[in-house]
This record gives C-alpha cells, structure tokens and sequence, in this order.
C-alpha cells in the first residue's frame, strides 16, 4: 500500500542529497503521535510518507477519515490528501529513500513496571538495512535514559553514519494540531550536526526551539510527566483524606482557591492514567534503582483511588445485590482512547464484588461490552462517573446516587 509523490532531491543536514520519494517518513505515523506530527509538517509544505505496519488504520486515512479523535486533524487530513502532500507505506525499506525519519516508537514498561529496551532494539536491527550515510533520525516518543546514545553506537556500529536526534513530544493529547504550533519544542543530538539539522526541521512548525544534550532531553520528557502524575497523586490523596473524614475535597478546594493565586494549581481528584503518565514515571523508578520514592508513591495513591472507591462504596451500599453503571471507559475527558484506563481496572473489580457492572462511552470504538447510555441509567442502581465527557454534563441520572470523585457534576464529590 504505497502512493508516491514525484521524486526530487532534499537534504536537511548539508549533506549529499538523497532520491527522495517523501521529505520526511514517520515510523508508527498511523498512531496519535506520528499522525498529527504529520498532518502538521504537510501543512507547512513538506511530503510526509507515513509508514506503519497497521493496514486497517492507513486504510482508513487514506480513506479520508482520521481514526481517532483529534482537535482539527480531520479537515486537516482532508485537506493534505487532495494537496497529495502525503503517502503511505507498510514497507520499513521506504525509509531508504527519505532523507528526514521520525521514529515514533518508545520504551513501553512490561507487566512488571520495567523498561523493555528490547523495542528499539528490535526496529534498529530491522531498519538498519535501509538506512542510508547522512540521514536525519529524530527520536520523538518517550525512551529510557540513555536510549538515543545507545542507538547512536548501535547503528554506527552496524557502519551506518546517520544523524541521530532526540526531540520529545510534550502534547496534550487529542491537541497536538494546535499544540505543535503554539509550544516550544526541546531538541537535541548525538553530535551538533544532528542537533541543528533537527532544529531547522521543527523550526518549520515550533514557535521556538530549546537545545539540551540527548540525556538532559530524556530526562526533561520524563520530568514532565512524572510532575504531572505526582501533582494528580497529591490530589487525589488530599481527595481520600477528605472523604475519609465526611467532608467534600471539591468544595475545600474551591474555597481555598478562591482569591490565592498560590493555590491555582492544586488539581482536582480523578483517575490519573493513560499510556504515558504511570509509565513513564515507572521509567524513572527503574532508572533510578526503584529510590524514585515519590513516583512509587504517585503510583501506589493514583492506582489506589480505584480501590478506595470500590470499598467507600462497599461501606455506603450493599453492593453485591446491585448493579453499577460505569460512565466513561477512556483513559481522559473527550477522548476516544481507552488505553490503560483505569475506568477497566474499577469495571474488573466491581465485577468480583457487585451483582453486575454495566459500562458506556460516547466515544470510545471496539469495545463490544459498551452499552447505550439510558440503558445503563435506567437498569443501575448506582453510577459512577469515571471519566468527566462532556456529553454528560447535564445528564439525567433518574434520582440514581451517582459517585463522582470530580464533581464534575456540581453535586459534591463525597461518596
């Protein structure tokens, strides 16, 4: 499956130019990275070849429809195919061709919290083959510190003398059309030709760039995230502590806010997941010999909230003779991605201590035990708003309790 615009001559690092079926290929650009990166480079008048081993999900953009939610992509994407300013490809031999890679491929953790460096390893070894002397790679997904100096010898020790960059991602997803443009993007290099060949490349569509060495830039990515998730951690604590004594966090929290600008960014409480938040703050545990105490902690309190509720509840309702409706099963607010959601982890242990758990999301796809919205209002006893989507915000509950850590219904957040 591959559509090929004219060829021409381009190269971003000063050195010879390359045949170029594309100006820049994104590995895994069918994903909720790569794609909007790519919408976005096509946009300021680049070719971007996307390649990506998921059929089904190039199909459907090629097609003309994006295949998640994301704020302005669709006519973006719309728009780029009827300029035939973008190609697709299943073909990882492509890349030979391309003189700019973006590889959109991290370090997941596995079922113990641990880094499987293995990944990169693995589209190294496979992509090395093609790759040619010169090249720009640009890292963009989050990797484990160290990775970007290691592929770097990697692929020099396979003889392959390719410019090799790490510039992270820092996106809101579901924003990244917008964000791309508006947020300074941090780049780096495994020498100072990498770094400035990566620079002029993000300079077509950052407002400005900020230069860090590759390990200060693997940090600044996890850094971010951890922050983040150690903000969510806090709150949801102060959420138990307050529940625990009778009393409605949200409405502290309103009061304390009010008119104290040292308080603006307490959060409020919610489940704090997603594929990158828990993950990557993991990635610093393992980095830093499990000593990442406050991260291990963000961890124990934001997976926790889960079970809290589920034995709040249990100490209000008799739960085993009821039937609890779960409202939202992606992992964020107006999403359509359900990836390690922790609406699944509280759907899995209602079902060991409820009578039966019903579940609905007005936008997540493929999950076949999701079921219409009135349906689960009117067969539950009780709701529980796990993720606060703007569809349900004046919703009719019936008179049904509903538990809403997030108050994002305006009816306190005590259970």
């Amino acid at each position: 499956m591959t559509a090929q615009p004219e060829n021409m001559q381009v190269s971003s690092t000063g050195s010879q130019a390359l045949p170029a079926v594309a100006d820049l290929s994104i590995i895994g650009g069918a994903g909720h990275v790569g794609l909007p990166l790519g919408l976005v480079f096509a946009d300021c008048g680049l070719r971007v070849q996307i390649n990506d081993i998921n059929d089904a999900s190039l199909e459907t953009i090629q097609g003309g429809t994006m295949p998640f939610d994301e704020v302005g992509a669709q006519p973006l994407l719309e728009k780029m195919l009827a300029e035939g300013r973008m190609s697709f490809t299943t073909d990882p031999s492509a890349i030979a061709e391309v003189p700019i890679v973006v590889v959109t491929i991290g370090t997941p953790v596995d079922e113990f919290l641990n880094p499987d460096t293995k990944v990169m390893k693995r589209w190294a070894d496979a992509s090395i083959p093609h790759l040619r002397d010169g090249q720009l790679v640009i890292l963009r997904s989050t990797v484990y510190p160290g990775t970007t100096a290691w592929l770097d010898s990697y692929i020099r020790e396979a003889g392959k003398k390719i410019n090799l960059a790490y510039c992270p991602e820092r996106i809101v997803q579901g924003f990244a059309v917008d964000e791309l443009r508006k947020l300074p993007q941090i780049v780096s290099g495994t020498t100072p030709e990498a770094a400035q060949a990566a620079a002029k490349v993000f300079e077509r569509i950052a407002p400005s760039v900020v230069t860090l060495e590759p390990l200060e830039a693997e940090f600044a990515k996890l850094f971010t995230n951890a922050y983040r998730y150690i903000q969510f951690a806090a709150a949801n604590q102060f959420y138990m502590i307050a529940n625990s004594a009778g009393v409605d966090y949200a409405k502290i929290l309103r009061g304390l806010k009010e008119d104290y600008s040292r308080a603006r960014d307490i959060p409020g409480a919610g489940y704090a997941a997603g594929p990158c938040l828990l993950k990557d703050t993991m990635q610093l545990a393992a980095f830093s010999q499990n000593q990442f105490t406050l991260g291990n902690s963000a961890m124990l309190v934001n997976e926790g909230l889960v079970l809290y509720v589920v034995k709040e509840m249990q100490n209000r309702y008799d739960l085993e003779n009821m039937t609890v409706g779960l409202l939202g099963m992606a992992f964020k607010a107006d999403c359509d991605d359900a990836r390690s959601s922790l609406s699944y982890k509280l759907m899995k242990t209602l079902q060991f201590h409820a009578k039966d758990v019903l579940t609905n999301d007005p936008h997540v796809m493929g999950d076949d035990q999701l079921s219409p919205l009135d349906e689960v209002v009117e067969r539950s006893d009780v709701l529980i708003l796990c993720v606060p989507h703007s569809d349900y915000k004046n919703l009719d509950t019936g008179g049904k309790p509903v538990v809403d850590v997030w108050d994002f219904l305006g009816q306190g957040s005590i259970i």
